[in-house]
């Protein structure tokens, strides 16, 4: 592991450098990054568990040329999200064949094809360059990065970018994601810093915060209403989160089911009108056993109506196979399942008689588009909206920040300090920092393990 702080790029970003000295600025030729290696996909054979510590590694990288629509970033956070722990595990399918497939675009996409990938779908940062065909970002913006790398020129993503057949999650399916000093991205994925947000609490925000919102609030998902009852499988983790905030924020009543005492408190700080242990009723370990599946349902059901008195109208399920039966069982009639992921397992079995004869929906949906994050991004810099991080780790202990989310241990966002030399830094509102308060922006912080949310380094 080589951890290098490349002058004077690294000194001109930390003290505050104006844009054309950054602009001025020599970039390094090699940087400092989380990345896989393409000799360690069978490194696992059989092995059960697939400990994600063995194959991330801290390393240089080679700075990669932009193209006309692309910025670098310069990364002072970023954050742990479920298709790193996809990725470094090789899971369901090696991560050097995302980067193969994307490659074979040709022109300025075959740079993706290397021999490490720099993983990372979340970032928080200051632009250093700008492609030439850029017009909209200077050197010096103070950005976030979406994680959906759009081709914008396709005609379906001029009605919804999500709707994009060249759409890549960045970082997952492309090279030089944010796990890392620098990123490259397209200028179509950049979204405004809110101004009172630390880099680590940024960070957090658009991968998950984005897709929670599209999944609830867009015309594009659930079309969540005043009044609606929504189930949250997982309401402490990343995803949750922000989708209870999401819930509570737009007049609804937010039901979380978590796997422990701790993530029960995390929940109802959160704001969740009900909490349920799913751990202790068995929800989740039903697999494809229909009875099982059935029997399981009607307990939660009886279980939310006796604490809120009325079924479901929105199940956000991103859980998968464990509980996607679940779901649609329980969801009342007419009502909606919003799935985003599946990190049990992509496979789902359910008894469709439920699914027609109750009229009921499932609505798949991915990321954000870009209007929809800069409008969720909004929902933070009015206050009505929290970071959802936890947990800090410095980039050189990305192995241990990975396994925690690989073992389901999070509570919120895991985050990763990258140029960032120390929390609480990249703040230029502190005057609406200060209107909000510290205890309101950090809702989560108190579940963080102590010494690695003070930055040790």
């Amino acid at each position: 592991m080589t951890i290098v702080n490349h002058m004077p790029m690294t000194e001109a970003l930390l003290s505050g450098a104006s844009p054309e000295v950054l602009a001025s600025t020599p970039l390094p030729t090699e940087y400092t990054a989380a990345h896989l290696r393409v000799e360690d996909e069978n490194i696992f054979g059989d092995e059960t568990d697939r400990d994600v510590r063995r194959t991330l590694h801290v390393d240089q990288v080679p700075m990669p040329e932009l193209a006309p629509d692309e910025v670098l970033v310069a990364v002072m956070a970023s954050s742990i999200n479920y298709n790193t722990v996809w990725s470094a595990t090789f899971l369901p399918l090696s991560t050097f064949g995302f980067l193969k497939a994307t490659a074979r675009r040709g022109g300025w996409d075959t740079r993706h094809d290397q021999p490490f990938h720099v993983l990372g779908s979340d970032a928080a940062g200051q632009i250093v360059r700008v492609g030439s065909g850029v017009r909209r970002w200077q050197v010096g913006d103070h950005v976030m990065v979406s994680a959906a790398c759009v081709d914008d020129q396709e005609p379906a993503a001029q009605a919804d970018g999500m709707l994009s057949e060249y759409q890549l999650a960045w970082g997952f399916e492309t090279n030089y994601g944010g796990l890392a000093h620098y990123t490259v991205v397209r200028a179509s994925q950049l979204i405004p810093k809110p101004g009172h947000l630390t880099w680590e609490e940024a960070a957090t925000v658009p991968a998950c915060a984005g897709t929670a919102y599209r999944m609830l609030v867009s015309d594009r998902g659930a079309r969540m209403k005043q009044g609606d009852v929504v189930l949250i499988w997982g309401a402490s983790g990343g995803l949750g989160a922000y989708a209870v905030q999401m819930v509570k924020n737009g007049g609804g009543i937010a039901v979380g089911v978590v796997g422990s005492a701790e993530k029960m408190a995390a929940a109802q700080a959160l704001g969740c009108d009900l909490v349920i242990n799913r751990d202790e009723i068995g929800i989740g370990s039903a697999g494809d056993d229909p009875d099982q599946v059935i029997a399981q349902g009607k307990r939660l059901g009886k279980l939310i109506r006796q604490g809120v008195g009325e079924d479901p109208h929105i199940v956000f399920d991103h859980v998968g196979r464990a509980t996607f039966g679940i779901s649609l069982f329980v969801v009342r009639r007419g009502g909606s399942v919003v799935t985003c992921g599946s990190s049990t397992g992509y496979q789902h079995q359910f008894d469709n008689r439920y699914l027609w004869m109750r009229l009921k929906r499932i609505v798949g949906s991915h990321v954000a588009n870009l209007q929809e994050q800069v409008e969720c991004a909004r929902l933070f810099t009015l206050g009505q909206v929290m970071p959802a991080l936890s947990a800090l780790y410095p980039l050189e202990q990305v192995g241990e920040a990975t396994r925690l989310v690989q073992l389901n241990e999070h509570i919120g966002k895991v985050g990763v300090l990258c140029m960032a030399p120390e929390p609480g830094l990249g703040v230029t509102d502190p005057g609406l920092r200060a209107r909000i308060g510290e205890e309101a922006l950090n809702p989560l912080r108190a579940f963080a393990p102590a010494p690695v949310l003070a930055g040790q380094r």
